[in-house]
């Protein structure tokens, strides 16, 4: 690759800024040259545009299309999103070169006074704006109430010390990387709060091998190499299996649908050499008040394709009553 940097692009959020500078130190422990753009996305234009309690619902698209942009036209080289944030289907002009080693998928319990959900007095207020964990947390407390708590995560963290709720759920990942896990009181198994599919995970965008248009091919090829040495194995084939569950529900960011899939270690609690003997994917289908809900569990052992596990699970989770329940969200 010539000396010309890998630019890559991202949002200007703490949260998207740690993101990016993360990736930028790993291509440049590998001996590759790097520099950050910030892109200011149309999300970011719209939060900034209402009052923070008074935001629409936001598609994940918003947040990516300024982002692509650049990519296509040959102004970046590569973009990191939070994999949660992409849509399941990506543009044929893009491909994910590298899917790095997913942290905390979970969410968290975050609360000053109280040390768990199971903790909170009767009518107790948690914000937040996902419906999958409303109804979650419905389906574990069906007397909490919810107030929609928008913003970053310092914002959140900020209205919660000013007493706007009594506690907030959010996601793991992100408080640990910002270095906010103090304010973390419990970390719910994924059979009680199932995450969104791919929560933790980054994803590391760059123009695909049959769009070359703004770049050499060649460049374009090398700049795909260095960051597929980023890419980690099981957690691409984990997030790639929670993706078409997803997508085969017919799913988005805004129905109650948790999937979490995961390697199985070795009876020593090991994977030796990175070896997987099986694998473990969780699925949970929510209505919007928490009453009713369709759970699937699968561990197929080494051989199935990911593509293959996710699609045998949502048949599973549709044979179940799944699709009955996504139709009320219609």
């Amino acid at each position: 690759m010539s000396t010309e940097p890998i630019r890559i692009g991202t949002r200007g959020s703490q949260l998207a800024l740690w993101q990016t500078n993360h990736i930028a130190d790993e291509l440049r422990s590998l001996g590759h040259e790097v520099a950050i753009e910030i892109i200011r996305t149309t999300g970011d234009r719209m939060q900034e545009a209402v009052s923070e309690n008074s935001q629409p619902a936001l598609s994940k698209g918003i947040f990516i299309k300024e982002i692509e942009e650049a990519l296509a036209d040959g102004r970046i080289d590569l973009a990191v999103h939070s994999l949660k944030d992409l849509p399941t289907e990506l543009d044929s002009r893009f491909t994910l070169a590298a899917i790095p080693q997913r942290a905390d998928p979970r969410d968290a319990f975050v609360c000053d006074e109280f040390w768990a959900l199971h903790a909170l007095p009767i009518g107790a207020r948690i914000g937040t704006t996902s419906p999958r964990r409303r109804a979650q947390i419905l389906a574990l407390r069906p007397d909490i109430n919810f107030v929609e708590l928008r913003g970053n995560v310092d914002t959140r963290l900020r209205k919660l010390a000013e007493g706007q709720c009594d506690a907030l759920v959010l996601a793991a990942a992100g408080l640990d990387r910002l270095a906010r896990a103090e304010w973390v009181h419990q970390r719910f198994d994924v059979d009680e709060l199932c995450p969104a599919p791919g929560q933790g995970a980054l994803a590391l965008e760059t123009r695909a091998a049959t769009y070359a248009v703004f770049a050499s091919p060649e460049r374009d090829n090398a700049i795909r190499a260095a960051v597929a040495q980023l890419d980690h194995p099981a957690t691409r084939f984990s997030v790639e299996a929670e993706r078409t569950v997803l997508d085969s529900l017919g799913g988005g960011c805004s129905i109650p649908i948790g999937v979490h899939c995961a390697p199985v270690p070795d009876t020593h609690g090991e994977m030796a050499d990175g070896a997987v003997a099986a694998w473990r994917i969780h699925a949970q289908v929510l209505a919007p008040d928490g009453e009713q809900m369709v759970c699937g569990f699968m561990e197929p052992p080494v051989g199935i394709t990911a593509c293959e596990l996710g699609l045998e699970l949502a048949q599973d989770l549709k044979a179940r009553g799944a699709e009955e329940l996504l139709a009320q969200h219609a």
